[in-house]
Formats: structure tokens, C-alpha cells, sequence
């Protein structure tokens, strides 16, 4: 098992960016829209759900994998009405092969806080040992 370190400037987080499990899958942590290099949170369900999903992408490229290989999401919105609103965006990091997906509505730990993903992804060839 292979554990990334929590994003930069954030060691302090009691969780790992994401964890390679038996060098074939990637298994990240939940993300939201927060922009790690501004440390801006931009306002309304588009803008935070491409931002969590570039903060994701991130931390597959850093494990090895990519978008591409993703095999499972599940996504967190703390309003049931921000739905097509996230679909649109999501549609355009996965335009055709589309992962398996879960969608709850939940509460999230700031208000400010609209979405939340997190990834199962495969590592390409087995990578990641």
C-alpha cells in the first residue's frame, strides 16, 4: 500500500490524499471546491464542483493515474437542487466513459461547502507498488 500525503499546506489533516491499494487501485479522499492555491472557495455549485474536480485530478496524476481510469465516484451536494447544475459540469470531465456513481445530499462541514467527491480509480498496468 502506497499513502500520498495530504494536499500541500495541509500536513496536518488526519487523512491521506489518497491510498494505491495492492498497486491497482486508487482510492482518494473526499474533495471539495476549494482552490489549494488561492485558498479561494468560489461561489455556486459549477464553480465548486469543477474546482473539486481539478483538485481531484490532481491527486490522481500525483498517484499515477488519471480521469480516465476512474472506476467509481461518489458525490456529496448539500442541496438537492444544485443536481443538474453538477451533472453538467461532471459531464464534461467524463463526456463518454462515465465511472459508476453515487449521489447523496448530505451535510457537510461548512456551510459554505456545496459539494464534496471523492474517487476509486485504477492504476495503469498495476502501477504503483
Amino acid at each position: 500500500m502506497v499513502i500520498l500525503p495530504t494536499t500541500p499546506g495541509a500536513t496536518d489533516l488526519p487523512y491521506s490524499s489518497a491510498v494505491i491499494a495492492s498497486g491497482h487501485f486508487v482510492f482518494t479522499s473526499g474533495y471539495v471546491g476549494f482552490d489549494p492555491a488561492t485558498g479561494d472557495m468560489p461561489a455556486g455549485i459549477e464553480a465548486q464542483t469543477a474546482q473539486a474536480l481539478e483538485n481531484l485530478k490532481a491527486v490522481l496524476e500525483a498517484a499515477g493515474s488519471a480521469l480516465e481510469h476512474v472506476v467509481k465516484t461518489t458525490v456529496y451536494l448539500t442541496r438537492a437542487e444544485d443536481y443538474a447544475g453538477m451533472n453538467a459540469v461532471y459531464k464534461r470531465y467524463f463526456p463518454t466513459e462515465r465511472p459508476a456513481r453515487a449521489t447523496l445530499v448530505v451535510q457537510l462541514v461548512r456551510p459554505d461547502l456545496l459539494i464534496e467527491i471523492e474517487m476509486v480509480a485504477l492504476m495503469p498496468d498495476g502501477g504503483g507498488t
